[in-house]
């Protein structure tokens, strides 16, 4: 549980820091999502999932 907690700690500071320094990017970012079709935001959405899963799988293979 620990561990998920440092995660979910690492992601919101990742997170805070992006709307932080770069508010016009994420503006512009969310502008692009919404230029998307359902069906592509769902498949971006699948892609970042996806590669979440790799990071965690390789992070535990490493140690």
């Amino acid at each position: 549980m620990n561990t998920v907690l440092h995660g979910l700690g690492i992601v919101l500071a990742v997170e805070g820091l992006a709307i932080a320094l770069a508010p016009l990017r994420l503006e512009q970012a969310l502008q692009a999502l919404a230029g998307l079709s359902r069906d592509g935001r769902r498949a971006l959405g699948l892609a970042v999932l996806a590669a979440g899963v790799a990071v965690i799988w390789a992070a535990g293979r490493m140690g």
